[in-house]
């Protein structure tokens, strides 16, 4: 072994106070993601947590908040154009991006204006 990191644990993106309804309805209604019970000692801080396949989303509370416009997280998925689809009838504006043969992919801002990727490789 090279290095010590062996993979990732979970992600975490900030959101402003009072997000939670928010982050429920998109990362769990639209996007289908499990929400998780956070740890006793950590709830009182607000944001929630989220099961991405083996790895987890974690939506932590930042004040004073700012979107992260370039930093993102990338979702691997399966039916792209049926999950952009999805997420435009819901208002989500999704930009796609050519710019790799290996996967389709597109970009779409979570509520509070944080960047997000999402790919699905090319058979």
């Amino acid at each position: 072994m090279n290095g010590f990191v062996i993979e990732f644990d979970h992600v975490q993106l900030a959101a402003p106070p009072g997000c939670e309804a928010e982050a429920r309805r998109f990362f769990g209604e639209l996007l289908g993601l499990t929400e998780l019970e956070k740890p006793s000692g950590l709830s009182n801080r607000g944001g929630c947590w989220f099961q991405v396949g083996a790895r987890q989303l974690h939506i932590g509370v930042e004040e004073p908040f700012q979107p992260a416009r370039k930093a993102h997280p990338a979702f691997r998925v399966i039916e792209i154009d049926r999950l952009a689809a999805k997420l435009e009838a819901s208002g989500v504006t999704c930009k796609w991006d050519y710019e790799l043969p290996t996967v389709r992919r597109f970009f779409a801002d979570d509520p509070w204006g944080n960047r997000l990727e999402f790919v699905q490789p090319v058979a």
